[in-house]
């Protein structure tokens, strides 16, 4: 091999030797660029969980399923042996899945006399915003439960639940949660007028500020016998052993 071959050779060695020390490089730098990422990323998540957590506070003062509260509907017996209370945001997708999962056997419970429930609706997601769909929906219900019968409002409140719409929209309108009032059983002419005219709004504002001042911080929150029922990290876990805890 010429001299002039040998030189060519041993540049074309060096160049190769460089461009996969470089592409080792790229690789420790990309995997540690990745880890720093992963580290941010979990510590993000255990704070949205931890502060999650700490929102639905073990401290909540709210008056019991039954009680003179106006703000909700109740099912099963005054002398039932468990008292359950449910906040919820008919907007919430959590409290649309734990009302899947157990309103039939919650139901079943109260009709032996094992528990009352009380399903107390307000605004969460909404802000305040009174033509936002958690805000009109609560305040339909509101309607409906001081125009006509509790189970006639149950029923509405299950048909919201059936109808949920995404957290992002389209939301319906009033005129088609009048609909669905009708179709619970309401009387048309006692409801349609003042939930299309979103009448209900002031009683979803005092729900709210009672909810607030009971140091309810999200929804589903769930009291069961006074106490917050927290058991689970799933809302699957949260209803299995919501309901284990009443049979």
């Amino acid at each position: 091999m010429s001299k002039k071959n040998r030189g060519t050779d041993r540049t074309a060695r060096a160049a190769a030797a460089l461009a996969e020390q470089q592409r080792q490089e790229r690789r420790r730098r990309n995997l540690m660029i990745g880890g720093v990422v992963g580290v941010i990323l979990a510590i993000v998540l255990v704070g949205f969980f931890v502060q999650r957590s700490l929102d639905t506070s073990t401290d909540v003062n709210a008056d019991p399923a039954g009680s003179s509260s106006e703000f909700g509907v109740t099912i099963g017996p005054d002398d039932a042996p468990n008292k359950v209370v449910i906040y919820e945001d008919f907007l919430c997708p959590y409290c649309g899945e734990l009302e899947k999962k157990t309103r039939d056997d919650l139901a079943q419970l109260a009709a032996d006399g094992k528990v009352q429930v009380e399903y107390r609706p307000f605004d969460l997601l909404g802000g305040g915003d009174p033509k936002s769909y958690s805000v009109r929906s609560a305040g339909a219900f509101s309607i409906v439960l001081d125009k006509a019968t509790p189970e006639i409002a149950k029923k509405f409140h299950d048909l919201l639940y059936e109808n949920q719409p995404e957290e992002s929209g389209p939301f319906p309108k009033s005129s088609a949660l009048a609909d669905l009032a009708v179709e619970a059983g309401a009387d048309e002419s006692a409801v349609r007028s003042a939930i299309e005219g979103d009448e209900g709004t002031p009683w979803v504002t005092r729900a709210t500020k009672a909810a607030d001042d009971a140091g309810v911080r999200s929804t589903p929150t769930i009291l069961l016998n006074g106490e917050v029922f927290q058991d689970g990290t799933t809302i699957d876990d949260l209803a299995a052993g919501l309901i284990a805890k009443l049979q």
